[in-house]
């Protein structure tokens, strides 16, 4: 008996894989520097431990609303007024297993059988895969550099057909660290209301933002665009609530009333005391959040001066999430050999770029001590110099 068609198109993840074959060496001895995994370092604060271990001891352990508990989904909805200028009914939110299922959800209840989704490269990895479960086209629309690894409006314009029906939007971005400005947004969002796009805007790296840069929902321009928009994110990245699996989306009534009845049938309802959790990560002190921004954005510095001393190397610099996304082909090899010699020879885990659809890159993770990034980046040196 063979498995269901839809799953032989899927690609394993390479960065879970990376993550796994790293700590395999990891706990067979070896001196092994991770720079590949897409979360903080950092422990869940204290505070929001607290409320998650007091709903297990208070009993609050059985089932909840598939949605999410109303007092979460009405703090969700706050916040996304106050930081976001969105207005979202807790009616309109869902609370998901992790922005990760947020995603395919949405994505879930959107695309039909053969409709196309426009997705700029280089792309957070799953979402091509949950686009091709829902039995759509994922069409990947390639940056560069130049534009700072974001799509542009003529790009968009250029590349929608009669089948494009969902545009994927990630800023701040995994695995460039792109972040879109108000005049670029504003521009894609015409286009997207004059040709009747919906845009999935996931921005699970909101808070991890740098410099100038400035995080804005596109959401929030105008009615027209909020109609058509669908807002993605979570807790993992800014609370350091990885593990938690906890996420949001916040959509149109009908799209939101879809995606609540797609979850009641599928993981029904996220757990109950980590939704305790949630509720203390937004309604508790947010210093925690603005420390772990600090200390990212010190090591993004400093990985990026140091990467840029690597001959070979090509440093585009990140305006937020956790990565840096440097240019190899330099070193004419693939990005999946530089990526397993590297952990073979010198014991670092980093993604290879063709995981994210650019195979002239790797990402590395400033997710990690100053100590293993230095440590790392040295090893990372030597790699190159025998190249």
């Amino acid at each position: 008996m063979e498995p269901a068609k839809r799953t032989t198109q899927l690609t394993p993840s390479k960065t879970l894989a990376i993550d796994a074959k790293a700590k395999q060496l990891k706990a067979a001895g070896e001196d092994v520097i991770g720079l590949a995994a897409g979360e903080p370092d950092f422990d869940t604060p204290d505070h929001i431990k607290a409320a998650a271990m007091g709903a297990i001891e208070a009993g609050f352990t059985k089932y909840t609303p598939s949605s999410g508990i109303p007092e979460l989904r009405q703090a969700i909805s706050e916040k996304l007024k106050a930081d976001n200028g969105l207005s979202y009914e807790p009616s309109q939110i869902i609370v998901n297993c992790g922005a990760k299922h947020s995603c395919y959800n949405a994505i879930m209840a959107v695309v039909n059988e053969g409709e196309e989704v426009l997705i700029p490269a280089p792309y957070w990895l799953s979402y091509p895969e949950m686009v091709r479960l829902a039995g759509g086209e994922p069409y990947i629309v390639e940056t560069t550099p130049s534009s700072g690894y974001k799509l542009t409006p003529d790009q968009f314009r250029e590349n929608i057909s009669p089948n494009t029906k969902m545009l994927i939007l990630n800023s701040p971005g995994n695995p460039t660290g792109a972040v879109y400005t108000e005049k670029e947004l504003v521009e894609i969002a015409e286009i997207a209301i004059e040709e009747e796009i919906m845009i999935l805007s996931d921005e699970i790296y909101e808070k991890l933002i740098y410099g100038d840069a400035k995080h804005i929902s596109i959401g929030s321009f105008s009615n027209s665009i909020y109609d058509i928009t669908i807002t993605v994110n979570g807790f993992s990245k800014a609370y350091a609530m990885t593990g938690w699996r906890l996420g949001y989306v916040a959509a149109p009534k009908n799209i939101a009333a879809a995606i609540d009845s797609i979850q009641s049938h599928s993981t029904s309802n996220p757990t109950s005391f980590a939704q305790r959790g949630a509720l203390a990560a937004l309604k508790g002190p947010q210093d925690c959040v603005e420390n772990m921004r600090k200390a990212f954005d010190e090591r993004r510095l400093k990985m990026a001066e140091l990467l840029s001393a690597i001959p070979g190397f090509s440093v585009h610099m990140p305006d937020g999430a956790f990565y840096i996304l440097p240019d190899i082909s330099h070193f004419k090899i693939s990005s999946s050999e530089f990526a397993d010699k590297l952990l073979e020879q010198e014991k670092v885990a980093v993604v290879p770029g063709i995981a994210f659809g650019d195979d002239r890159t790797i990402r590395i993770s400033y997710a990690a001590s100053m100590e293993n990034i230095e440590k790392g980046v040295e090893r990372i040196a030597k790699f190159c110099r025998g190249l």
